[in-house]
């Protein structure tokens, strides 16, 4: 039980909500995030960003992701005795964040329940609804947490480190993006790596995560994790600048060739987000993709596809993996 906590599983009734929040979103902030993990000219660009299709400059997905993290650690988390959360069921990017908006979050409690295979715990399912400031929604998340019971004397159960010698993948060279018409459903695609050093670990998490298991090394290691931890966000966001540098990559290919530049478009969204193992400070992560759907959608020259995406650490195990849909300007 971690006593200086004063919100616990009980607290949490389905039926209930929150609300709380007030972060104004700059224009600096938008492509400060977007340049270190989502440099697409929409999230960059001012003038280009209007010709695209979010019609503005506007907010990466994952930044937006990110703050609500941060919120609802200001508003409710870090006065919880949480012990992190197994994945993201669904996000809904409903419509672009602007620079100037004042964000805020209710969050309702959909279910919860006690572990069977940790009684000392319970997790419990929200629903996030991001909001700006005249009450337009922006973004909507379901999870679940795991929240410690009132009265509950364990100790929080640390993950083990051992890696699994049977999840082994390859670690093939960063490749180039397909276009639409030549996808191949099945085909994993690897789009790059990322070292998470101790000191962006902790400087992501004391932006938009700070709960100690991300922020503080002593900490971390009597916390879920048994270890200073990159913060799920980090760990999608870098997957992220992998894409666009994949992207990158296969547009420069296609100049220098002289061939049509491909263009992607923004996600509606993401399903099934799950961190399968902590990512340490220290760990190097290979990301990947893999096409599993794709059509052409309503939209004119734009189609859709549809991906598992994901990343093992440097022993080959691994750490996490979503699915996701993406537009793809028809080649």
């Amino acid at each position: 039980m971690n006593d200086d906590k004063s919100l616990f599983f009980d607290d949490f009734t389905p039926g209930s909500s929150l609300a709380y929040g007030a972060y104004e979103i700059t224009k600096e902030e938008i492509v400060a995030f977007a340049g270190e993990f989502d440099p697409q000219y929409f999230h960059l660009d001012e003038e280009a960003a209007r010709r695209s299709m979010l019609g503005g400059l506007a907010a990466s997905g994952w930044h937006t992701c990110a703050i609500l993290m941060r919120l609802n650690c200001d508003g409710y988390l870090n006065a919880t005795d949480g012990r992190g959360a197994p994945g993201i069921d669904e996000v809904k990017w409903l419509k672009p964040v602007r620079p100037g908006m004042v964000l805020g979050v209710r969050t309702d409690v959909l279910s919860a329940r006690i572990s069977q295979s940790r009684p000392s715990i319970g997790l419990v399912q929200f629903r996030f609804d991001v909001h700006d400031q005249s009450g337009e929604s922006l973004l909507v998340q379901t999870n679940f947490v795991m929240i410690g019971r009132r009265g509950q004397n364990d100790a929080p159960k640390s993950m083990a480190k051992t890696q699994d010698a049977t999840a082994l993948l390859p670690f093939d060279s960063p490749g180039l993006l397909p276009p639409f018409s030549r996808i191949e459903t099945g085909a994993r695609l690897v789009l790059g790596t990322h070292v998470f050093s101790e000191e962006d670990v902790i400087r992501f998490a004391s932006a938009y995560d700070p709960q100690p298991f991300h922020i503080d090394r002593v900490a971390a290691q009597a916390g879920p994790f048994g270890g200073l931890a990159a913060s799920g966000w980090h760990t999608a966001s870098a997957w992220m600048r992998c894409m666009v540098d994949a992207q990158k990559r296969t547009i420069d290919a296609a100049r220098s060739a002289g061939l049509k530049s491909p263009e992607y478009g923004p996600s509606p969204g993401f399903t099934n987000l799950r961190w399968l193992r902590p990512v340490y400070a220290g760990d190097t992560i290979t990301f990947d993709s893999v096409a599993m759907e794709k059509r052409v959608t309503s939209r004119p020259e734009w189609g859709l596809v549809k991906s598992r995406n994901g990343g093992v650490n440097q022993h080959g195990v691994r750490v996490f993996e979503f699915d996701s849909a993406s537009f793809w300007k028809l080649d």
